[in-house]
This record gives C-alpha cells, sequence and structure tokens, in this order.
C-alpha cells in the first residue's frame, strides 16, 4: 500500500509547525507557498495551512485540504526527505480541482529541485578548495 496517506507521512504536533515556521525555506507556485526543512526521518511529512481568508466556506477549505493531500500522496515516493507546510493562497478557491491539482505538481517539481540544491550546498564544506 505504497499509495497511503499514513499517520507517519503527517505533521501532528504543534511543535512540528513552529520548527518549520522558524528554520525552513520557501517555494511557491500561484495559489501556494509551501515551507519546507530537511528531516531525519525516512520520509516526508506533510501539513496544511488553509485559513478562514482563503474562504469562509468549510466546504472549500477541505475541498483544497484534499486536493492538497492527494497531490502529496502520489508524489511522497518523489519527494526528499523533508518536512512541508502547504500554506494555500486567497486564489485557490476560485480555483478548479485540475487547476489546484496542475499547480501542486508545479509546486512540488520546484521543492524537489529546491531540495536538491540546498543538498548540493551544505554537502560542501564553506571555504574549502576544490582541485580543478
Amino acid at each position: 500500500m505504497a499509495l497511503r496517506h499514513p499517520r507517519t507521512a503527517r505533521l501532528l504536533r504543534p511543535a512540528d509547525f513552529a520548527a518549520l515556521r522558524e528554520n525552513s525555506r520557501r517555494v511557491s507556485s500561484r495559489h501556494f507557498t509551501a515551507q519546507y526543512h530537511h528531516a531525519l526521518l525516512a520520509s516526508a511529512r506533510l501539513g496544511m495551512a488553509v485559513s478562514r481568508k482563503v474562504s469562509k466556506k468549510a466546504v472549500v477549505r477541505n475541498r483544497i485540504r484534499r486536493q492538497i493531500r492527494e497531490s502529496f500522496r502520489k508524489q511522497r515516493a518523489q519527494l526528499p526527505n523533508v518536512d512541508v507546510l502547504v500554506i494555500a493562497r486567497v486564489s485557490a478557491a476560485e480555483q478548479a480541482n485540475p487547476v489546484l491539482r496542475e499547480e501542486l505538481d508545479v509546486l512540488w517539481q520546484r521543492l524537489i529541485a529546491a531540495a536538491a540544491a540546498t543538498t548540493l550546498n551544505t554537502a560542501e564544506a564553506p571555504g574549502t578548495m576544490r582541485a580543478s
């Protein structure tokens, strides 16, 4: 069951969210922002923030959450070991589900590229010289 969204793939504790807000990097798309930082766990974990600013209607906020969760579930195997907080923007409320899924796919690709770049940058010790 590789396509499940188990409890271990979710950010659950307030401390996890606080750590992300304090020490994270960002990638964005038109309707979403993702804050992430590298984790020591075996796979990526997801947290979501869809506030009442996005929509006053719970049904709309829940629809956006379902799209985020489903997109993450499908992409989880390709994502690096990071904790991710996906924040929906106000513009997400007016979008149809296929548009949201497309935007989320863009976001995951940007996250993969950004996480790979930060891993490469931190792998080299500052001040070291490389032989050419």
